[in-house]
């Protein structure tokens, strides 16, 4: 059979996303759209986070000025500021979800939680309301316990199943997993526990971010048998494992330079080529067909998210190859995305509003 030329992809979801704030916002929060998104399950590790509904709602506010164009579902960021009383407060103003941070393990989460136990009033009312609870997989090195960035996932966990026995009616979804521990733990619980995978963690390896900056993200990616398994299971079309692309933009020169006494910056910003990238690395191994399913379908089903009214058809044609550029602008600074340099071999060329095609 001969490879497609075109594939078609309708209302694509991404349900991980940096958006920022101030002037980065106004840059990045266009890129959604422009690489094929329609839908964007927006972070709260903002300065301050984002621990309270009116701060949620303000900042939805803010994103639809910058681009009208795409769903925003909001999130909290659990904190001792968050009670039963605000969960029900957010989910009348529709708040979709909670993520949890554990204590500095990746940008801006200083005030990231060191205990579940001390939350589960909270998820015992996130259970009743029906918001999702959103982990970020990984515990805080730890000499004394043998634990670093290539094994804080796997030592996660047994906190995620802890949760999930606790509260198994509560929609929990384990965020940009790394590992084939990850990946088998996810499929060994139950529907109410999903997990979402990034395009740059089906792409790379250890060696691609090791002295590499621009490839450095939390977590980390890890073994070639990790990246096979993500890789597997999408081929698969498991329904409970789908895109996030914890795309998280930073200035070129946070993430370009590392001192004696500051790493740089932790993240991959994907959202100007998602769609395209995506096309390109399913293809790699196999899985172009699954391209519906894993940027959409099982996202939204998961999320009880219908298409809505931003939702658009679009249509990817394959190229001989285009270049990915280097730089997005921002006064005397830039944002660099990834695959700089580099060819995808595949295009928007072509989007329409669903609404407009029925």
């Amino acid at each position: 059979m001969s490879a497609p030329t075109e594939v078609l992809v309708e209302s694509p979801a991404d349900f991980h996303v940096h958006l920022r704030q101030g002037e980065l916002s106004e840059i990045v929060t266009p890129h959604v759209r422009k690489g094929g998104f329609d839908l964007a399950y927006v972070m709260p590790n903002l300065k301050p986070p984002i621990t309270k509904t009116e701060q949620a709602v303000a900042y939805r506010e803010r994103l639809k000025a910058i681009d009208n164009g795409v769903d925003y579902l909001m999130t909290l960021y659990l904190s001792p500021d968050l009670t039963p009383e605000e969960v029900r407060k957010a989910k009348q103003s529709g708040i979709v979800g909670v993520k949890s941070y554990p204590r500095g393990v990746t940008t801006n989460s200083e005030g990231g939680i060191e205990s579940y136990e001390v939350y589960y009033p909270v998820f015992e009312e996130m259970q009743k309301c029906d918001l999702v609870l959103n982990l970020h997989g990984e515990i805080p090195s730890d000499a004394a316990s043998n634990t670093c960035v290539l094994n804080a996932e796997n030592a996660f966990l047994p906190h995620l199943k802890k949760l999930h026995e606790a509260f198994p009616k509560l929609r929990i979804v384990l965020e940009h997993a790394t590992t084939r521990a990850a990946v088998d733990m996810v499929k060994s619980l139950g529907d109410t526990v999903a997990c979402t995978i990034t395009a740059h963690h089906l792409a790379m390896t250890v060696d691609d971010w090791a002295g590499q900056s621009w490839h450095y993200c939390k977590p980390v990616a890890k073994y070639p048998s990790d990246r096979q398994a993500l890789q597997e299971v999408v081929r698969q079309g498991h329904p409970r494992f789908f895109l996030g692309s914890d795309s998280a933009p930073h200035l070129a020169h946070t993430k370009s330079v590392a001192t004696p006494t500051q790493p740089c910056a932790a993240g991959v910003y994907t959202s100007p080529i998602l769609l395209p990238f995506l096309a390109h690395i399913l293809e790699s191994f196999g899985a172009l067909d699954r391209l519906q399913g894993f940027v959409s379908d099982h996202g939204r089903a998961f999320y009880r998210q219908p298409a809505g009214a931003n939702a658009r058809r679009i249509i990817l044609g394959r190229v001989k190859g285009i270049r990915v550029e280097d730089t997005w602008p921002l006064g005397g600074d830039c944002v660099v995305p990834f695959w700089a340099g580099k060819e995808i071999g595949w295009e928007i060329s072509d989007a329409k509003p669903l609404a407009l095609m029925s």
